[in-house]
Order: structure tokens, then C-alpha cells, then sequence
């Protein structure tokens, strides 16, 4: 049976809308490994009373307690407070910790303020976890079968703290087999028609020797499926994931395009880079989502050539050379005018990619015949030419984003093909 873990990210600014707690992710994905099961993630804020008794609930179950956050000098950093509190602990002063947070103000020419002897305030039989990147220490306790490891918010000092001490101190407890995990991204296609095809396979996958536990997901533009394995280590989940994997692709086919993590830019990054290809876009609805996410892969300018936003009728004639006769015959959201405008695009650039995208983003503008969410796509590679007219769902941003994905999708498709 694996050991069960709890994660509690504390601070009362990651329940509003401006902070969100990632911390839970890394730790998540680091606890699965050495087989720890995470039962529970929660958030929150800085009340120690509320604090101590969401310590003190997981205290009855859980063989792990993770608290991310709460260790600073201020009066909002309760988390020492709250554990001491459920744990019944006195306060001792560590005077190493006073000393070396002094040394690291000295160092930047500061004096230190009394208030930063809160962070060196340890409960009684606390073991030290030492922060190199900040001045909170982290705490290792424990209560019974329970472990309680408290560490700083801010993830350039958590998550170093977690790799050289924390990894090591539970490995030792582990009580099982590591998850593994694989995820399979799917676009072009819903999730109704993902599932149909993937189910009868991952299906018998639980009665195997090795049991694969799959959940598939619907975000913005694409479908997930996520292949969980407890295996001793992760070359036995290697054995069975590898061949469900494999399985999967056959089954859908080209709609599969990542297995590794990742994203679609950074798939068409890679095949443009391999094929030493320069692409240029020209986008309208879109506004340079399309070039963004393009150049946010690092490397990006080996492919990326240049971009145009051309929102206006007059841009499209202007900076593209559409045809004004081109834009009256056809209206600026349709087929011929993408084309143009892909056209137009490389011919300026002189690339071997062209991309183009105009449509209707919301909430006005639709008509009935050309609805809100109405985008034509048109992708040239060499000799070879696409264009599409999707018709898209939802808010404006949700329209801008689908409209990039189906672009950048319909180039990896293209890309595959090319030798």
C-alpha cells in the first residue's frame, strides 16, 4: 500500500485571483516517484486557527503533511505557529539559524531587523532544513506514523530544499511503488471521438499485472489522456507504459501529437527547426497569439522569420497585397482572403512557410451566414496548400486561442508529410 500525502500551500493570497499555488504541482509530481499517493491539495490562509485545524484533520490520516508557504519574519507567517500549536510544542531559539541570517543581511550590507528572529523560532525536536536561497530554514517533524515537512513558499527556495534534503528523508519512509505517469495530447478531435476509440484499449488495462489507470481530459483545444503506473521504479513502469503508449497512437492516429510533455509549439518548433524552414504569419482575429506562442519556445528565431497583425481591410491590402476585389467578392473572413494573406506573408518574407488567419473573435461582428467564430486558416509549404473554416465556440479569448491551436496544428499536420 502507498504511503497517503497531504499538500498545504498556505497563504491568504493565493485565494484571490492574482496568485495561484503551483508548488503542489512540482511536489506532487516528486512525491508520486518515490511512491507517496497525494490525497489532498489544499490552500490556505493566514489564520493559524484555521491553519491548526486543517493540520490537525490530516493528522488522521495522513502518513505525509507537506506545507508550502507561511515561514517568513511578519506576523502573517503562521505555519510555525500552527504546527507547534497541533503538535503542543514549545518554541526554542535556534541561534545558528539568527546567525546566519544576520551573516546573509550583512553580506547585501543590511542590518537585520529583530522581527527576522521569528524564522529562526523552532519547535522543540524539529530537525533543520537548510534554505541556502533565503533566510527561512525548513522544519522536518514527526507525530506518530505522520511526517510533517514544512517548507518556504517561494518555489526558487522550495524546490531546491525539496531535491537535496526532503527527496532523500522520504524516500527512506516510502511505503510502495512509485506512480508513473505518461500523457498523451490529442487535438482536431473531441473528446467524445477520443474516448470511443481509446476506451476499449485502456479498459483491460487494469487487470494486468501491472494495473495502468487512465483519466481523459478536456482542456482548451485539445484532449488529454493520463497513463498513471505503480511500478517499483520507473524502468519496470517503463515495460508496461511504453507499449500503451504505442497502443494508443495506433489508435488515433496523427491527432496524437505530443507523448513527451510537449507542447504544440514546441512539436512544430521542432519540426521546422529540423527541416530548416522559416515561416511567416500573418494573423487578424488572432491579434500575434499565433506568433507568440510560436516564439515562446526558446530557440524559436532559427524558424520564426517575421510576423504581421493585419486587423484592418486596409493592412490586409496595404501590408499584404490582398486584393481590394479579393475582400469585396469574398468578405475578410474567408478562405481566399486567408490564402492571401499566407500568400502575401511569404512572398514578403521570402519563407518557405506561410500562415494565415482572419475571422470573427466576438462578441459582435457575426452575421448569419459568418457566425462569431467563424475563422478561416490557410497554411502554404512549400507547393503544398491548406485552408480551412473552422467554426469555433465560446468567449472571445477562447475563439483567439482555438484559432492559433487548429493554425499550428494544421502545420504539424503539413510538416509531417513533407520529406
Amino acid at each position: 500500500m502507498q504511503s497517503r500525502a497531504c499538500i498545504i500551500a498556505v497563504g491568504s493570497e493565493m485565494l484571490t485571483p492574482f496568485r495561484v499555488d503551483t508548488n503542489s504541482l512540482f511536489i506532487t509530481d516528486r512525491l508520486n516517484t518515490i511512491g507517496f499517493d497525494v490525497r489532498m491539495k489544499t490552500v490556505v490562509g493566514d489564520d493559524v486557527g484555521e491553519l491548526a485545524g486543517m493540520v490537525r484533520a490530516s493528522l488522521a490520516w495522513a502518513d505525509l503533511i507537506v506545507l508550502t508557504g507561511g515561514l517568513g519574519p511578519t506576523a502573517d507567517d503562521i505555519t510555525r505557529d500552527a504546527v507547534a500549536q497541533v503538535l503542543d510544542l514549545p518554541f526554542d531559539e535556534d541561534q545558528e539559524t539568527v546567525a546566519r541570517i544576520r551573516e546573509r543581511f550583512t553580506r547585501r550590507g543590511m542590518v537585520m531587523q529583530e522581527i527576522n528572529r521569528r524564522q529562526a523560532m523552532v519547535p522543540r525536536g524539529a530537525a533543520l532544513l537548510d534554505n541556502p536561497n533565503g533566510t527561512a530554514p525548513g522544519l522536518w517533524l514527526e507525530h506518530g506514523k505522520t511526517a510533517l515537512v514544512l517548507l518556504p513558499g517561494p518555489p526558487r527556495e522550495m524546490k531546491p530544499m525539496f531535491e537535496a534534503i526532503v527527496r532523500d528523508r522520504l524516500t527512506a519512509r516510502s511505503g510502495g511503488a512509485g506512480l508513473f505517469r505518461r500523457v498523451l495530447k490529442i487535438t482536431g478531435q473531441p473528446e467524445s471521438v477520443v474516448d470511443a476509440k481509446a476506451q476499449p484499449i485502456y479498459g483491460r488495462w487494469q487487470t494486468q499485472d501491472v494495473p495502468i489507470s487512465t483519466t481523459i481530459l478536456a482542456v482548451l483545444g485539445q484532449i488529454e489522456l493520463h497513463l498513471t503506473a505503480g511500478a517499483p521504479d520507473r524502468e519496470a513502469a517503463d515495460r508496461v507504459l511504453d507499449p500503451a503508449v504505442r497502443e494508443l497512437q495506433d489508435a488515433l492516429g496523427g491527432d496524437v501529437y505530443s507523448v513527451d510533455g510537449a507542447s504544440l509549439e514546441e512539436v512544430v518548433g521542432a519540426r521546422l527547426r529540423e527541416r530548416r524552414l522559416k515561416v511567416a504569419v500573418a494573423e487578424s482575429c488572432t491579434g500575434g497569439l499565433l506568433t507568440s506562442r510560436l516564439t515562446d519556445v526558446p530557440g524559436s528565431s532559427a524558424y520564426v522569420d517575421r510576423s504581421e497583425v493585419c486587423y484592418s481591410n486596409q493592412a490586409k491590402i496595404d501590408s499584404l497585397g490582398v486584393p481590394a476585389a479579393l475582400i469585396a467578392a469574398h468578405g475578410a473572413v474567408s478562405e481566399p482572403v486567408a490564402r492571401a494573406m499566407a500568400e502575401g506573408i511569404r512572398a514578403k518574407a521570402s519563407a518557405d512557410v506561410g500562415m494565415g488567419v482572419t475571422g470573427i473573435a466576438g462578441p459582435d461582428g457575426g452575421t448569419p451566414e459568418k457566425p462569431v467564430g467563424t475563422v478561416a486558416i490557410a497554411v502554404l509549404v512549400g507547393a503544398d496548400a491548406r485552408v480551412r473554416t473552422f467554426q469555433f465556440v465560446g468567449a472571445r479569448e477562447m475563439v483567439k486561442f482555438q484559432s492559433a491551436q487548429a493554425a499550428l496544428n494544421m502545420l504539424r499536420l503539413m510538416l509531417s508529410q513533407v520529406s
